[in-house]
């Protein structure tokens, strides 16, 4: 059976606290709820059509990773059971259930926390330009999706709805933040990749570079928002990895290589997607939860 798509979310009884490309958030006594739609974002452009299970699966993948990453930090799930929420969500519990999670509040540092492992998208645009990406120097003669000698720690802006986030060096990010928050920014992101590309390696899976975002909490720098999932990360089939081109892959890209091919300009309103890019993309979020995780959801 076709599950429900959601676009929106509607509860009228929550206070709504803001509203992310993907993520609905709603204020909740001193926790935020973070309701993961079945929106599609690509090229900074809200898509008019949704993807069956992504929210879903953005919800369960980065519980998976907040789980296997506490050893390295502490992050700001408190539960993704329903059944445990504060009263007042009760009567959203359909909607709510297997799609969100309960979490601190944080305050957040305005940085995405960019690792990439191998050299592809911006980064790859960067060095062709460059030699560089974020003031990074990169050895010459690197090609397209190359494994780097070490992953590298290239932040970026944290844009608005509808910008582009912009890379920056690590100067220009200690002007955002401050070098001992820096520095542990830094620190945290390279352990968690590393702890997960590790074993995503293991289950055949390339992460080939993802963002992170950080917060304070009662003065303690923690992860926060999403964590590993498809919409922040690159995951690419090991069995079809060939260095030198672009990859076949299990995110989104598959939906901003349609819109290439079609010369979207980038810029709302979205075009239609087909039926069959959609049903194709959900199957693609799908397939990566359970390569990962073990469990299926359909």
């Amino acid at each position: 059976m076709k599950p429900k798509v959601i676009l929106e979310t509607n509860f009228p009884n929550l206070k709504l606290f803001a509203k992310g490309k993907v993520r609905d958030i709603y204020e909740v006594g001193n926790y935020l709820l973070l309701v993961s739609t079945d929106r599609l974002s690509a090229f900074d452009v809200i898509m008019g059509q949704g993807i069956p299970y992504k929210g879903i699966v953005l919800t369960k993948i980065s519980e998976f990773w907040f789980n296997f990453t506490e050893d390295v930090i502490a992050n700001h799930l408190i539960t993704t059971n329903v059944d445990e929420y504060p009263d007042v969500c009760k009567e959203y519990a359909d909607e709510l259930r297997d799609r969100s999670m309960l979490v601190k509040k944080a305050n957040v540092v305005p940085i995405e926390c960019i690792v990439r492992g191998y050299i592809s998208g911006s980064g790859w645009k960067d060095y062709k330009a460059t030699g560089k990406i974020s003031g990074i120097k990169l050895p010459d003669g690197l090609v397209e999706s190359e494994k780097l000698p070490e992953p590298i720690f290239t932040p970026s802006t944290k844009a608005e709805i509808g910008e582009h986030d912009e890379n920056i060096s690590a100067e220009q990010a200690i002007s955002i933040a401050d070098e001992n928050t820096f520095n542990i920014l830094k620190e945290k992101t390279l352990q968690i990749y590393k702890k997960a590309a590790d074993f995503a390696l293991q289950k055949g899976i390339i992460i080939a570079d993802t963002k992170m975002e950080f917060g304070f909490y009662n003065d303690e720098i923690i992860i926060v928002d999403e964590l590993l999932t498809p919409d922040s990360s690159r995951f690419w089939p090991l069995d079809k990895y060939e260095k030198g081109r672009g990859q076949e892959s299990y995110d989104k890209q598959f939906v901003r290589d349609y819109l290439l091919s079609i010369n979207f300009n980038k810029q709302p309103p979205p075009p239609v997607l087909p039926e069959e890019i959609i049903k194709k993309t959900g199957e693609k979020y799908l397939d990566i939860y359970k390569k990962l995780t073990g469990e299926s959801i359909v």
